[in-house]
């Protein structure tokens, strides 16, 4: 008889042990989270209240406009006045002028002082700052003195320059314009002798009314005649007759 003898049934094998996690805690808005193993555990804990920081008082900040001691009062420089409402005046480029007035201008936040200059025969006004009257060469009337030696020179002999009549011209219409009495009546001397030994060129005649003109003004003033009279008066003297 056969015996039948049960297998032994082979042993199980054991379950590893399972790794033990670190709980993980994790804390979301006061509430605290366990992790263990499979379990979860929640726990809710109070939310830690933060002491408030301490107030700190804020102060306002006020500009306060800064007190600036006051400049020391300047006294006001008086300018001159070399000329008056009604005063004549000779001007370099433009003769003989008379002043209406004295006027204040403010110009880019500047008082400036200025003559008003009417020039009646150019039909023109000219208004010159009080400070430029040196450096423009406004002047007076010429003095007796100095009337007498245009009056001189009118007699004289003439000085005329060999040279071309472009260049001559130049030199009598800077004298013209130089407002010198003296300067001019050496243009009517140079071109009133020159027309003596021949006729005159248009621009020659030009130039000779012109400074003519010029001095006549001049004259009138100073003697307080007529403009016209002056111009006959200075004709006479070139051609010597007293």
């Amino acid at each position: 008889m056969t015996k039948i003898t049960k297998a032994k049934a082979a042993p199980k094998a054991k379950k590893p042990a399972a790794v033990k996690a670190a709980p993980a805690k994790k804390i979301v808005s006061g509430v605290k989270v366990t992790l263990k193993g499979n379990k979860t555990t929640v726990r809710v804990t109070p939310q830690q209240q933060k002491k408030p920081a301490p107030l700190k008082a804020k102060i306002a900040e006020v500009a306060v406009p800064k007190v600036v001691a006051p400049a020391p009062a300047v006294e006001k420089k008086i300018e001159k006045l070399d000329f008056v409402a009604g005063d004549f005046v000779v001007y370099p480029a433009h003769g003989v002028g008379q002043v209406e007035g004295v006027e204040v201008q403010t110009i880019a936040g500047m008082s400036i002082t200025l003559y008003t200059i009417c020039f009646e025969k150019d039909r023109m006004r000219l208004k010159l700052p009080v400070t430029k009257v040196k450096a423009s060469g406004l002047r007076k009337l010429s003095s007796k003195d100095r009337l007498k030696d245009a009056l001189a020179t009118l007699q004289g002999r003439s000085q005329v320059r060999r040279i071309m009549w472009s260049r001559r011209a130049q030199e009598y219409e800077a004298k013209i314009n130089s407002g010198d009495p003296v300067s001019i009546a050496e243009v009517l001397r140079d071109l009133k002798k020159a027309g003596d030994q021949g006729e005159q060129s248009y621009s020659e005649r030009q130039i000779y009314q012109a400074a003519l003109a010029r001095l006549a003004r001049e004259v009138a003033a100073i003697e307080k005649i007529d403009e016209k009279k002056a111009a006959e008066k200075l004709e006479a003297v070139l051609s010597n007759v007293a």
